[in-house]
């Protein structure tokens, strides 16, 4: 195993980068040259695309706007599973970084534009292509665009028919572009109509400008967790959490392989690549990787202190290298968590989009998750008064019953702790019956006398 994943040339004692050995580079090939599918909403059809091909084109758009890149690279959790493919980590999104001049707002909305303007490329055979633009799949919040059903015979979707007949091959995607739907804006909206807002392929976006960082991100959807996620960086003071995630790979070079050599890649015939580890020394990275080894820096600095990817780690078995080390880093990303995410809506918030994104095909991992951040907030949290405690603890409580429940598990109760307010009828004998409802925070009480809270067991 670690002959296998050594690097080819080594890496300088201390170095911050190195170079990828021939079973590394083969599984760099393979990510990049698998086709992965983006999932538009409503009846916009599912892109095929290769990482590879999303990558030149995106480029080369860049460059024709005049949008130097100085390099492209992959991060995350798919670098590490190059580099190291037995951590037990595996990877789900498509970390690519673009690293390139963003000086203000222009340029952040050039980006955006370009990817979406790339998204056209991949529409499958037999879409009309003229009559979706860039426009279209942006989908503005001014809610002009809709996509209507063929099938569909209201009298306002007859009219866009008729509209755009030409266009309306039965199980087509019809789309009205700005024009079109000024002419039937005043008709009577059915709810047969699929209102897709903000863009049709986007998972999500986000946008970062201040004096220390300037960046921002566009994941393309898919409906598996394996989004492609393009990111375009100017500045960005943090690029890791732990020193597990902290590698990236420079693309540059095989991708120009791609584009100029004839002859398919060989052990001795292969571009050189070279990996990086933000982190710091490469080996030290590694072997962390390779171990299970829990290991950063200045946890403070990361926004959420990396206390949900901390939890995640120890779900798959990575440890910290010292029990004292670990009681320290919990502290710290504790305070950083509590800090960022004060109020109780925001951090119910924060918990469920981690499970949605982070949890495809893991299902059967979220409650263990759950209790393990349970655990580390109960025994590490020292920033917060007693009543804030108490409420984020019942949060991530009942968040755990709630997965039970979506699992259809009735759990054991000599391994599983649950909290319920016994109501008056409880106490009749003849009352069996339970059900699990739709789980909601407990705010802390605003009188002076808080509700008592019972074990069931």
């Amino acid at each position: 195993m670690a002959e296998e994943d050594s690097v080819a040339l080594g890496a300088v004692q201390g170095s911050s980068f190195s170079v990828l050995s021939w079973e590394q580079v083969q599984r760099l090939d393979s990510l990049l040259t698998e086709s992965i599918p983006i999932h538009g909403r409503g009846n916009f059809p599912t892109l095929q695309m290769k990482p590879r091909q999303i990558v030149k084109a995106v480029r080369r758009r860049m460059e024709e706007r005049e949008l130097r890149v100085r390099d492209v690279r992959l991060n995350g959790s798919a670098a590490s599973h190059v580099l190291h493919e037995h951590s037990g980590l595996g990877y789900k999104d498509l970390d690519l970084i673009f690293c390139a001049e963003l000086k203000g707002e222009a340029e952040f909305q050039m980006v955006k534009d370009i990817v979406l303007d790339c998204l056209l490329d991949f529409l499958p055979d037999g879409v009309n292509k003229e009559k979706i633009t860039p426009l279209t799949l942006k989908f503005l919040d001014t809610a002009a665009f809709y996509v209507c059903s063929p099938e569909c015979s209201s009298a306002h979707h007859a009219a866009v028919l008729k509209l755009l007949k030409p266009y309306s091959e039965k199980g087509q995607a019809v789309v009205l572009s700005q024009k079109r739907w000024s002419l039937i804006k005043l008709q009577h909206c059915t709810t047969n109509c699929t209102h897709l807002r903000p863009e049709a392929y986007v998972q999500k976006m986000v946008k970062v400008c201040n004096d220390s960082d300037r960046w921002s991100l566009i994941s393309l959807s898919n409906n598996r967790g394996k989004n492609v996620e393009l990111k375009f960086v100017d500045s960005l003071r943090r690029q890791f959490e732990f020193s597990v995630d902290s590698f990236q790979i420079k693309l540059d070079s095989l991708l120009l392989f791609y584009e100029c050599s004839e002859n398919p890649m060989a052990k001795t015939f292969h571009p050189t690549i070279i990996g990086e580890s933000v982190y710091g020394d490469f080996n030290v990275a590694l072997e962390h990787l390779r171990n299970k080894v829990i290991c950063t820096r200045n946890p403070e600095e990361i926004r959420g202190g990396g206390l949900l990817k901390y939890c995640h780690l120890l779900v798959r078995g990575f440890r910290a290298a010292s029990e004292t080390e670990m009681k320290s880093l919990q502290r710290y990303m504790c305070s950083r968590f509590f800090i960022d995410f004060s109020d109780i809506n925001e951090q119910q918030r924060k918990l469920e989009s981690y499970l949605q994104n982070h949890f495809v095909g893991l299902e059967d991992r979220k409650y263990d998750y759950l209790m393990t951040l349970h655990g580390v907030v109960n025994e590490s949290t020292v920033c917060l008064m007693g009543h804030e405690r108490r409420q984020t603890l019942g949060l991530i409580a009942m968040l755990a019953v709630r997965v039970l429940a979506e699992q259809n598990v009735i759990p054991n109760v000599a391994n599983v702790t649950c909290y319920y307010q016994p109501a008056p009828y409880v106490a009749d004998g003849n009352f069996s019956n339970y059900y699990i409802a739709q789980v909601q925070p407990v705010f802390a009480c605003q009188q002076q006398t808080y509700s008592t809270w019972l074990p069931c067991n």
